[in-house]
């Protein structure tokens, strides 16, 4: 005889039995199932990313990568993180606990420095960053006005800080702008639970990825100060691109001082990893104390922090890489419009090669890749549909022959094409 917990057992099981052919979990994992039926698979790697990469033992023309200055394989970066290496290992621990280092003090001090502000904290991504950014002085009460455009990052670190009162404003439409801070400072004049009135903060991405334009950054400024407002800017594309020597787009307008907070990408033209947020020191303190992305996060490693003290030394000490890198964008803007093509509004190294047709922009670019060339289609839903392109992106370490190569093979796919 079954045990009264067994016999009920089999009852339930029974029952269930007779009313459903499988459990949620049986589904859940036949959806998952379905669905990686339609994966897509990156291309693998299996080089350095110079000019040039290897796939599949093939060696392509890398116009899809955010290395702009060419640090990827830069001698004195990786000659900085073997020798941290050798002297401190690899590992780290949490920064509030064993793990900040006298390394990453250092780097903090030096992007400080290089961007002209008070301190700095850097972080394992710039996505951190920027939720860290968002989340740890905003609250549920207070208010975001932010670009239509913003990267996912800042969307997402909105939704982190659990702020209800947002408002999106149509792509750098200061007008539009300008009547969602009105909304915005209707809203700040009912106090908060606990008696303060509501901070507005204004995000903007510095360049905005898919069509290479910059923010109106000095216009921002002076609507935030009309309404009360701080300023944030998302600087990723702009860090080492823009300004003098490549520290940023705040520079690059002569705002130094002027926005509340800076986020900087260490992945893109520092070719290494992490993120960075540069601000007045009280603010810097804050994060400092109160970031959940810093304290219950890893620090970045030894070795890549080693490298990323190299990549602003070499920037402080020299404006040459930058210039090269905005001679080979004149050269490629110059050759691609030569060839007919329309590459938008881009005020920076990202070229959109608009062609409008997402099926053409996705034949188009497997047709480069097919000639040598890698740059990767951009369609909806990263683009509204309509404006499907093929996005280059121009690195310092481009020849002017390696521009050549690249330009050949889109007027080759043209002439098929279109």
């Amino acid at each position: 005889m079954l045990s009264p917990v067994l016999s009920h057992t089999a009852r339930s099981i029974t029952r269930r039995s007779l009313f459903s052919t499988s459990t949620n979990t049986e589904k859940f994992w036949s959806n998952l199932t379905a669905s990686s039926a339609n994966k897509v698979n990156p291309h693998v790697i299996s080089s350095g990313q110079g000019a040039y990469l290897t796939i599949s033992d093939r060696s392509y023309l890398n116009f899809c990568s955010s290395h702009y200055l060419g640090f990827s394989l830069e001698p004195r970066l990786k000659d900085a993180a073997k020798s941290a290496i050798d002297l401190y290992g690899l590992g780290i621990g949490y920064r509030t606990l064993a793990g900040t280092h006298s390394l990453h003090t250092t780097l903090e001090s030096k992007i400080a420095e290089f961007k002209g502000t008070e301190g700095a904290v850097t972080f394992t991504s710039a996505y951190a960053a920027n939720a860290c950014a968002v989340q740890t002085i905003m609250g549920k009460e207070d208010i975001v006005v932010s670009d239509q455009l913003n990267h996912a990052s800042i969307i997402d670190a909105v939704k982190t800080a659990g702020v209800q009162n947002k408002f999106a404003y149509l792509h750098s439409d200061m007008s539009d702008l300008e009547a969602k801070l009105k909304e915005a400072s209707e809203l700040q004049k009912i106090p908060k639970k606990n008696g303060e009135h509501p901070t507005i903060l204004i995000i903007t991405d510095g360049v905005f990825s898919m069509d290479g334009d910059l923010a109106k950054l000095p216009e921002i400024v002076s609507l935030a100060k009309k309404y009360d407002a701080l300023t944030m800017v998302d600087d990723a594309h702009g860090e080492g691109v823009l300004g003098l020597g490549g520290r940023g787009v705040v520079n690059h307008f002569g705002l130094e001082g002027e926005v509340d907070i800076e986020i900087g990408s260490l992945s893109k033209a520092f070719s290494v990893m992490g993120g960075f947020i540069a601000a007045k020191q009280p603010l810097i303190d804050a994060y400092l104390m109160g970031a959940r992305q810093r304290l219950f996060s890893i620090a970045l490693t030894i070795p890549d922090t080693a490298a990323l003290i190299e990549a602003v030394d070499m920037l402080a000490e020299s404006e040459d890489l930058v210039k090269k890198l905005w001679s080979n964008v004149a050269y490629l803007n110059a050759g691609f419009t030569d060839l007919g093509f329309d590459i938008g509004n881009s005020e920076t190294p990202i070229i959109p090669v608009m062609l409008g047709d997402e099926d053409l922009a996705r034949k188009f670019s497997a047709r480069l890749f097919e000639e040598g060339v890698f740059a990767s289609a951009i369609c909806y839903p990263m683009v509204p549909k309509g404006t499907a392109r093929v996005r280059v992106i121009t690195s310092a370490s481009f020849s002017k022959e390696d521009c050549d190569v690249g330009l050949e093979a889109f007027k080759k796919v043209k002439e098929e094409l279109m």
